[in-house]
């Protein structure tokens, strides 16, 4: 074999497995872990009320990230016909033929299993049972629901949730109901409420955008069920109108007028895009609504962890 022949051999295979990395990338579905990343980390450091141990938050997160790359790959096993008839799904890497079903099963239980015992060795044995039943929600509740019936969001938004225990528990955070103007109990429920209902606005909008394709594949998502959209838009504005509240009790805990504030404006431009959506029931007000969800969280976030300094 000539130098040509030889280089050229050895560019084929490093491309190939690259290509095969970027799938398993792919199978994890990075942004929605990073989203699950960010919730966790925040979670862990109002419940330490300031950054925790470095090495608890890095194998907190690391171990989460094992996790939910786990429930996505099962999630894409399961729903993999499914992501066939789907325009936005159909390149996923198990439809697409990059991946085999053998293959991503086997990353989906080598994932679960160093992620998991990272918590429990690592971490805290709460943490662990946390970031299973997480995983369990995910995969063999609200991943067959979806086919089944409409209500699989509210079972998909606990599983949204469920990160905010995750981190709370990695760093000791008491779990609490009595003491102080807002105990530790009530403070992690409330962040966890704030997760729960920020998805119904950010799911609704989704669901109309793609509602066409998630009747052709089959999935009960409530603009499917209903395909005037009226009870899509209702539940975003119910969830908008209820997180509203919600997201202002953190404030009791550390009080902070920038929080407060900023907190107050975010829900207020989130309830008029889902009020918009309920109203027009249109591309454009699904879209402006999905936008407006993902400018909400991350900046609700940012003050969250800012408000005991300004």
């Amino acid at each position: 074999m000539s130098i040509t022949s030889s280089s050229y051999v050895y560019a084929s295979r490093r491309e190939l497995a690259l290509a095969r990395l970027n799938a398993y990338l792919e199978l994890s579905k990075p942004r929605i872990a990073s989203l699950v990343l960010v919730v966790v980390a925040v979670s862990a450091f109002a419940g330490h009320w300031g950054p925790p141990q470095l090495w608890i938050w890095l194998h907190t997160l690391l171990g989460t990230a094992l996790v939910a790359a786990s429930a996505s790959t099962f999630n894409q096993l399961l729903e993999r016909s499914c992501d066939a008839r789907m325009e936005r799904t159909a390149g996923r890497p198990l439809p697409s033929g990059r991946l085999t079903t053998k293959q991503a099963i086997s990353f989906g239980v080598v994932t679960l299993a160093i992620g998991v015992a990272e918590l429990t060795l690592l971490v805290n044995m709460l943490a662990a049972l946390l970031g299973g039943l997480t995983w369990l929600f995910y995969v063999v509740l609200y991943t067959p629901l979806k086919s089944k019936t409409a209500a699989n969001t509210a079972v998909g938004a606990v599983a949204g949730a469920l990160p905010v225990l995750i981190g709370w528990a990695a760093v000791g955070a008491s779990f609490s109901i009595t003491g102080g103007p807002l105990p530790d109990g009530m403070y992690v429920a409330a962040l966890f409420l704030i997760v729960y209902l920020w998805q119904f606005p950010h799911f609704m909008a989704i669901a109309w955008i793609y509602r066409h394709q998630y009747s052709a594949a089959g999935l009960q998502m409530l603009t499917v069920v209903d395909s005037t959209g009226r009870r899509a838009g209702a539940q975003a504005v119910l969830g908008a109108l209820a997180l509203a509240p919600i997201s202002l009790l953190p404030a009791l805990q550390m009080p902070s007028r920038v929080y407060l504030a900023g907190a107050l404006s975010l829900s207020i431009a989130y309830l008029a895009a889902a009020v918009l959506f309920c109203w027009r029931r249109d591309q454009r007000s699904a879209r402006f609504l999905l936008q407006t969800s993902l400018v909400y969280l991350p900046v609700l976030l940012i003050l969250l962890v800012l408000s005991p300094w300004v």
